[in-house]
């Protein structure tokens, strides 16, 4: 039987609301696999790559790239047969219905098992260069003309946003990029001209004066949308700032021991492939500190009135991108060892940096490490990330003068490695106590690594 299959925008995070269309990877006339990617979203949480629940041909895009789609409403018709199809208005379970080599993303849909995966269309493809797909039915009528020439010009969705953001026609702009690709660089590059030219002076008549004079007014701010991750952590902080009562302390450590020994583990032939940064004994030391302290790893529910102590340890590491900070989690942390660790932070870094973060990584952490030392800073004053007790800042690890006590109770000045620490706590949660008991342990395990195996 063939009919129009109508595929409702999911929610592919937990309770998000809405999506902005960043780049569809089909056109109407499109013949489209079951698994097939068919739309890159930006959620509130992150950039997510949606695929086709069904076979067929795209009949019509319900949204244009830039728009912002609220979940559950229409996102694509697809036209074809759907025997054996799952229905809209009674979703399958994801489980079993996914396919192998896709983590699922769908909520409410999932393809057939079996289905293959099949690669985005190039632009300008041939139809014989793509992947065999089920005899399609008749397409629209109105078919869409030839690409458009923001449709040809090569430059991935982030690029293609900032570009949107900063009013420049990217068709315009002169890539440099591999393969002839438009970057963030060119795009910058050409807002910059675009000023310039604006406030050049120019021998006109006084009205055209007037206009120039506004028009260069005007270029001389940018308004960027407040969307996607931006809105998210926003309203985030906001909520956290004005619901937990925050307390900060602070701490200042000698952590020579801990520089000695992240040498010592990097020079090992066991991590040898990894790059062995003082974060992660940072890390580490937090995972120890915490069994003294468990009040810190722990969420306040409102609605039961109850303490929720959490038995493991979902550490979210905080992360600044092009779309905004995010805090993705290391799951389980606290069973890990310290070379499982590492590999944990080093795929989390690259996958945020990449763009390439889901919204299941973002989700359930317990308790966050920010790192505001690689901007050379020393401390500051976190917010916590919602619905978690602390959040560790942690400054610049720098050569400092230190008054150093020998055995005998000497004293001298020596240049030392020395880092200042800020952990801010929910106080329903965490008494002053805790907070400062925590804190210590931590700068004690950094001080003098040793006493982990107490």
């Amino acid at each position: 039987m063939s009919k129009e299959q109508v595929f409702l925008l999911p929610d592919v995070g937990e309770g998000l609301t809405e999506a902005e269309i960043l780049q569809w990877s089909v056109q109407v006339g499109d013949s489209v696999e079951i698994n097939q990617v068919i739309v890159e979203v930006e959620t509130a949480k992150a950039a997510v790559e949606l695929p086709s629940p069904y076979a067929g041909v795209v009949g019509t895009l319900h949204a244009k790239e830039g728009e912002t789609l609220p979940v559950g409403k229409p996102l694509i018709t697809i036209l074809g047969d759907v025997s054996g199809a799952p229905d809209v208005t009674e979703p399958p379970s994801t489980d079993a219905a996914t396919a192998p080599d896709r983590e699922a993303l769908l909520v409410g849909y999932g393809p057939q098992e079996g289905s293959g995966r099949r690669r985005r269309r190039r632009p300008g493809a041939p139809p014989a260069q793509q992947s065999a797909a089920p005899t399609p039915v008749q397409a629209p009528a109105a078919a869409p003309a030839a690409a458009t020439a923001t449709e040809r010009t090569a430059a991935k969705p982030p690029v293609r946003k900032l570009a949107k953001d900063l009013g420049v026609d990217i068709t315009v702009v002169t890539p440099t990029g591999p393969g002839a690709t438009v970057t963030r660089d060119d795009v910058r590059r050409a807002a910059e001209a675009e000023v310039v030219a604006a406030e050049a002076p120019k021998l006109e008549t006084p009205e055209a004066t007037a206009t120039a004079t506004a028009t260069a007014t005007v270029s001389a701010e940018t308004r960027i949308p407040i969307r996607g991750v931006r809105k998210h952590t926003a309203a985030a902080m906001v909520a956290s700032a004005f619901t937990a009562p925050h307390v900060t302390e602070f701490m200042t450590v000698d952590v020579t021991a801990t520089m000695r020994l992240r040498d010592t583990v990097a020079a090992r032939r066991e991590f040898r492939d990894l790059r062995v940064t003082p974060l992660l004994f940072v890390a580490r030391a937090l995972l120890l500190a915490l069994r003294n302290t468990p009040e810190a790893n722990a969420s306040w529910d409102e609605p039961a009135q109850e303490i929720v102590l959490k038995h493991y340890v979902n550490l979210g590491i905080a992360a600044a991108t092009g779309r905004g900070l995010i805090v993705p989690n290391i799951k389980h942390a606290d069973g890990m060892s310290l070379r499982e660790l590492a590999e944990a932070l080093a795929a989390l870094t690259s996958t945020a940096r990449e763009g390439r973060t889901t919204p299941q990584s973002m989700t359930g952490g317990t308790i966050t490490i920010t790192n505001v030392g690689v901007f050379g800073v020393d401390t500051g004053t976190p917010i916590l990330n919602p619905g978690e007790a602390a959040i560790l800042a942690v400054g610049a690890i720098r050569r400092t003068p230190w008054v150093v006590t020998d055995a005998s109770g000497a004293e001298t000045i020596e240049p030392r490695w020395v880092t200042q620490l800020a952990l801010s706590f929910d106080h329903r949660l965490v008494d002053g106590q805790q907070g400062s008991q925590l804190l210590a342990d931590l700068g004690a395990f950094l001080h003098d690594p040793g006493l982990a195996m107490l």
